[in-house]
C-alpha cells in the first residue's frame, strides 16, 4: 500500500484563494493532537476554542485524512552534514508531480493572508467537497475532494473548529502552481466535475454491520484511498469511487509509485493477507512479513499509526470485503520447483540469470528462501508488490533504495540501498525477473526497457 497522492493545489496567496485541501495536511497535526493534545504546528490558533472536544476529534480526523502528508514541504537541505531546515507544519509549497505539470499544495493555517483564515465554514466545505475556493476558482483534482464529498457535515464542522482554532497561523505565502495552457485553463475544470465527481455524502449500507460501514466511510472519504489505489483514467479521473466500480482500489500509478491492488486477489492483493495482519501493516509500516514501501511511508508515519485499533479493525475488515478484481501473478510456495529453488539457493547451484546477483548484493537482508526477517526487512516470496501488474515501484526501489516507516510502537527504521550506480539496467532487469519467478512466484519478466523507462522517468 502506498501513500496519499491527494494534494490541494496553491491557487493564489491570498484569503480569498488558498486553495485548501484537508484531505493531506490535517493528518499529522491530528496524530500528535490526538495522541498527546498537542504536537508539531498544533497551538493555541487564531481566536477561542468554541469546544475543545470538537478540536480534538477535528485533529484526529485530519490524522486519518494524512492532510499534513501534502500540505506540509519536505525538509530543505542546507549543506553537505548538516541537518536539513525543516517547514512549517500545514503551510503547504509541496511540489506534487502530475501528468499535467508540478502542482504546489497550499498553506491550511488560519493565516488570514496566506492560509484560510478568513474561510467561512461554508467556504471551506466547498473547497472540501466540491473543489472550489472562495471567489470561484476550481482546484485541480490532485486534491481528492470527489473522496472528501463523502465527509459526514459533523466531521466536517470538527475538521473547521481545529484548523481555524487548533493549528498555528503561519505567514507562509505557498508558491503557486502554473500549469502550461490549456490545463491552466481553471473554468474548464467545471465540466470535468460535472463529469466525474458523484458528490453525496456517505451513505451506510445496511447489509453490512457498523464495523464495516465504519471502515467504508474512512477509506472512501477521509482516507481517499482511491487517489491513489484506483487507476486513472485518461483525464485524471479515477475509475471508480466505492465497491460498485470494477476497477476501484485496483492498484494505480502516481509520481511514479504503483501504489497495490486492495482487492482480495491471491496474487498481486490482500487476498493472502489476515484482517489482524493488514491492521499491524498500517499501524506500524510491517504485517504479514511485508513492510510498507514509498509515499505510503509517510502515510503510516503522519497519520495510519495514530489511528484507533476500532478504526485500523474497520478499515482491514472494509478491505477484506473487497472481491479479487484484476488479478496478476500467481504464489505457490509449496510447489516442487520453488521448494528445489530454495535448497539450489543454499547451495549455490543456480544458473538462472539473476541468481547471482541476488545472491551478492540481496540475499543477505531478504533471506536465500526470500522469507526476510520478521520486523527488519520484507519477504519476496508471495510479496503482493512483487507479483504486481505493475513493476514501476520494484524498478525504482532498486535504483534509489528506499526506507521503512518510524512509528512510537513499531520497530526501527531500515534502509534499502540504492543500486543506480551499481547494477546495470540489464543487471536490474534480470535480478527483478528472478525476484518474480523464484520461491513459488509468478510473474511476467522485467525488461531492461521497463528499467531505463522508469530510471529516465526519475532521472537516475
Amino acid at each position: 500500500m502506498m501513500g496519499a497522492y491527494g494534494v490541494s493545489e496553491t491557487v493564489d496567496a491570498t484569503p480569498t484563494a488558498a486553495g485548501a485541501s484537508v484531505g493531506a495536511a490535517a493528518a499529522a497535526a491530528a496524530a500528535a493532537a490526538a495522541a498527546a493534545g498537542a504536537g508539531a504546528g498544533v497551538a493555541a490558533g487564531s481566536g477561542a476554542d468554541p469546544n475543545a472536544t470538537l478540536i480534538t476529534r477535528g485533529a484526529y480526523l485530519a490524522k486519518a485524512a494524512d492532510c499534513a502528508g501534502c500540505h506540509t514541504a519536505a525538509p530543505v537541505p542546507t549543506q553537505p552534514g548538516a541537518a536539513p531546515k525543516l517547514t512549517v507544519p500545514f503551510a503547504g509549497g509541496l511540489g506534487m508531480s502530475s501528468p499535467f505539470g508540478t502542482i504546489y499544495s497550499s498553506n491550511i493555517t488560519p493565516d488570514p493572508v496566506n492560509g484560510i483564515g478568513r474561510y467561512t465554514y461554508d467556504d471551506f466545505a466547498r473547497a472540501l467537497r466540491e473543489g472550489i475556493a472562495p471567489g470561484g476558482k476550481r482546484l485541480y483534482p490532485a486534491m481528492p475532494f470527489p473522496s472528501f464529498a463523502k465527509i459526514s457535515d459533523d466531521d466536517l464542522h470538527a475538521l473547521y473548529a481545529y484548523f481555524m482554532h487548533g493549528v498555528k497561523p503561519a505567514a507562509v505565502p505557498a508558491p503557486e502552481t502554473h500549469l502550461p495552457f490549456p490545463f491552466s485553463q481553471r473554468w474548464a475544470l467545471m465540466f470535468w466535475d460535472w463529469a466525474f465527481v458523484p458528490g453525496g455524502r456517505y451513505k451506510p449500507e445496511p447489509a453490512h454491520d457498523a464495523q464495516w460501514n465504519r471502515g467504508a466511510y474512512l477509506v472512501q472519504s477521509l482516507g481517499h484511498c482511491g487517489a491513489c489505489h484506483t487507476p486513472r483514467g485518461p483525464v485524471y479521473e479515477e475509475r471508480g469511487y466505492d465497491g460498485d466500480a470494477h476497477l476501484y482500489l485496483t492498484g494505480g500509478t502516481n509520481d511514479h509509485w504503483f501504489a497495490p491492488n486492495l482487492t482480495g486477489d491471491p496474487g498481486s492483493g490482500l487476498g493472502r493477507i489476515s484482517a489482524p495482519e493488514l491492521a499491524a501493516f498500517l499501524k506500524h509500516g510491517h504485517g504479514a512479513g511485508l513492510v510498507t514501501f514509498g509515499s505510503m511511508v509517510q502515510v503510516v508515519e503522519d497519520s495510519a499509526q495514530y489511528l484507533s485499533d476500532d478504526d485500523l479493525a474497520a478499515i482491514a475488515a472494509y478491505l477484506k470485503s473487497l472481491p479479487a478484481r484484476e488479478p496478476a501473478g500467481h504464489y505457490d510456495g509449496q510447489s516442487r520447483a520453488a521448494l528445489q529453488t530454495v535448497q539450489a539457493l543454499k547451495t549455490g547451484d543456480v544458473e538462472r540469470p539473476g541468481a547471482g546477483i541476488f545472491l551478492s548484493y540481496c540475499a543477505r537482508c531478504h533471506q536465500q528462501d526470500g522469507n526476510g526477517v520478521a520486523q527488519k526487512y520484507p519477504r519476496l516470496a508471495g510479496n503482493p508488490a512483487v507479483l504486481g501488474a505493475q513493476t514501476t515501484s520494484l524498478v525504482r526501489l532498486l535504483v534509489e533504495g528506499g526506507g521503512s516507516p518510524k512509528t512510537e510502537d513499531g520497530p526501527p527504521p531500515r534502509k534499502m540501498p540504492e543500486f543506480a550506480g551499481k547494477l546495470t539496467d540489464a543487471e536490474m532487469a534480470a535480478v527483478l525477473t528472478f525476484i518474480r519467478n523464484t520461491w513459488g512466484n509468478a510473474a511476467p519478466p522485467v525488461t531492461t526497457r521497463d528499467v531505463s523507462g522508469v530510471r529516465s522517468a526519475i532521472h537516475k
